[in-house]
């Protein structure tokens, strides 16, 4: 369980850049050839959580908890399994706001707007080196109704992601709102099927 200490402005965040040239140095806990964890170490906020390959999907949560390199959370496992299951040799979980919170409802109320933007050039990097055409997985679920400015943080990332031609991915269910299934609970072998990102912002508040 994490429960953030403060909110964002209270406490030192790294910028991504630095954040990111930290996390390409060898680390004691875990090989940096297998892992690629910004930053590398745990904190109140995390950008990047992933396994490296030739064929990465991007699955993006809402915010992160308590997952770090050899000790995935059971979000990211079964995240893990569906993308081997589709065919991809490597994931990268990215979430919609950077602050750890294992429970939404913990979240800080207000948008930390410097941390947002970081956050946004994290997705941008992602973008960068998952291919020509990245492939995205929406995977935050329900969870976004918890906050007004989750929603906000969603269509700057798909408008990044159609810059970068990315193609949407969804697995399981889509709610009755069309929210994104959470990876949880789903099956190992759960298909990754085409997202309409343009039909989900229509109906976004």
């Amino acid at each position: 369980m994490h429960i953030p200490t403060s909110p964002t402005t209270y406490i030192d965040v790294l910028p991504f850049a630095d954040a990111l040239t930290q996390a390409l140095l060898p680390h004691p806990d875990y090989e940096v050839s297998d892992w690629l964890y910004v930053p590398n170490r745990y904190d109140e906020y995390r950008y990047i959580l992933g396994t490296r390959g030739k064929r990465p999907v991007i699955c993006v949560g809402i915010n992160p908890s308590t997952a770090a390199p050899n000790n995935l959370d059971p979000t990211l496992k079964s995240a893990q399994r569906i993308a081997h299951a589709n065919g991809y040799d490597s994931f990268l979980m990215f979430n919609v706001y950077a602050q750890r919170a294992t429970r939404p409802d913990d979240m800080e109320k207000m948008r930390n707007e410097w941390l947002h933007a970081e956050n946004m050039k994290a997705f941008r990097y992602l973008l960068s080196i998952a291919g020509e055409k990245p492939a995205v997985w929406a995977a935050w679920g329900a969870i976004i109704e918890k906050r007004p400015y989750l929603a906000d943080c969603v269509r700057e990332m798909v408008e990044l992601g159609n810059t970068a031609g990315a193609v949407w991915y969804h697995a399981g269910p889509i709610s009755v709102k069309g929210h994104p299934h959470h990876p949880l609970y789903l099956k190992s072998n759960t298909p990754l099927e085409p997202f309409d990102t343009p039909a989900y912002l229509r109906a976004l508040p």
